[in-house]
């Protein structure tokens, strides 16, 4: 019998700014309508798996209570912004041991206002010599001292160390990333911001931590996503449309950081990523060659660039040529965040690594409206949270 697992409905709610309504009220609409799109009903669900960071406590148990309460074990997940794709994770590993036909996975955020999450390290304590403290007396703030763990400045140096490592000197190409991705957004009508902006607007812009100005930053905002998934065996029960529209997660994966003497002090995005989009293609039989699209976390522009690399989009060292030849727009020959991604489409933290699988979905469904890729069978969906946590997954279309 086959352990394969399925995504049977899925649905993100438009990303934006939702004053009157609370990350219960968004996760609710993402559930129902994923259980909607999937014909199935939450009666048939046999375990939900719900992340949020910014309103965590109980909101697996605080979401039954408005889509029902069955009685299924509930899974409360936080994992930095890879916490949508390890919700899903945590469900998909349920239907494939066994315990469960149907699974459901929620990401639910509110951050509309929120300004830019990790913009600054702790305060810590002022002062210019080292007062051991904390675990073994060894514990310090390192904020400052000696790098920074906060978001835009660590992405900034990832970034322009690729360039250092590889002899590019054209910072304009994250600028170019960021011009694609705002470019793509206006045939999303789900994206928070639907807006080209020029290569001049972007370079022009405030600038956060150099080489990212505002526009390459992603968007905070409020918004959910949910997927529902079924085994190979229940799926074969089911009617040939739900059959036809199902798409089959050939690989799962999430890793962490291995340890590396440097990553100690300074995150690294890379090796984690790396590592996950090995052990995604050898599980789904598949190469980076055989993606018809990706939907990775550019959390900033450089981030979009370093993981042309680490997914092996492109030979090692040649993300700066491989964007400029005009692969990665949505006529190129790897799209990669037709959606708009996280700079535009937005970053409800734990509701994007759901979301990004929808975008992939609808496509491999032949369902993305003026954004469709055509004839698309394969796609990759990729999230990273600093802290450390890389959630990868291959998707593909259902051969009726």
């Amino acid at each position: 019998m086959s352990d394969d697992v399925w995504i049977l409905g899925i649905y993100m709610t438009k990303f934006g700014k939702y004053p009157d309504r609370d990350t219960v009220d968004l996760a609710a609409e993402a559930v129902l309508a994923a259980l909607k799109d999937g014909g199935v009903s939450m009666k048939d669900m046999g375990v939900l798996a719900a992340g949020c960071l910014m309103d965590a406590p109980g909101i697996a148990q605080r979401i039954q209570k408005q889509i029902g309460q069955t009685g299924i074990p509930a899974y409360n997940v936080s994992n930095a912004c890879a916490t949508g794709a390890t919700a899903l994770k945590t469900a998909i590993m349920t239907v494939k041991s066994g315990e469960a036909d149907f699974g459901l996975a929620v990401g639910v955020e509110k951050l509309a206002g929120a300004g830019l999450l990790g913009g600054a390290g702790k305060s810590g304590k002022a002062g210019a010599s080292w007062e051991p403290q904390g675990r073994f007396g060894e514990v310090m703030e390192t904020e400052g001292r000696i790098g920074t763990s906060g978001m835009p400045g660590t992405f900034a140096q990832i970034g322009m160390e690729y360039l250092h490592t590889y002899g590019a000197t054209d910072f304009d190409v994250f600028a170019k990333i960021s011009e694609k991705n705002h470019f793509h957004s206006t045939l999303n009508p789900l994206a928070a911001y639907t807006k080209a902006m020029s290569l001049d607007q972007i370079k022009n812009d405030i600038m956060i931590a150099y080489p990212n100005t505002r526009p390459m930053c992603s968007a905070n905002c409020d918004g959910a996503a949910a997927a529902v998934v079924v085994s190979d065996a229940k799926l074969k029960t089911l009617s040939l449309e739900q059959q036809r529209r199902a798409i089959k997660v050939s690989a799962s994966v999430l890793t962490t950081d291995p340890y590396e003497e440097a990553c100690q002090v300074l995150p690294n995005v890379n090796t984690l990523t790396r590592n996950a989009a090995k052990i995604a293609y050898e599980r789904a039989g598949i190469g980076p060659e055989d993606l018809d699209l990706v939907e990775l976390h550019d959390c900033f522009a450089t981030a979009e660039l370093v993981h042309y690399d680490n997914l092996m989009l492109c030979e090692e060292g040649g993300a700066v040529d491989f964007f400029e030849s005009g692969a990665t727009w949505r006529t190129g020959k790897t799209p990669v965040n037709v959606s708009g991604g996280l700079q535009s489409k937005g970053h409800p933290i734990a509701a994007t690594g759901i979301a990004n699988i929808w975008e992939i979905c609808h496509h491999l469904r032949g369902e993305a409206g003026p954004r469709q890729i055509e004839g698309a069978k394969v796609g990759l969906a990729h999230v990273i949270g600093l802290g450390s946590a890389c959630g990868i997954h291959v998707l593909e279309r259902s051969g009726l």
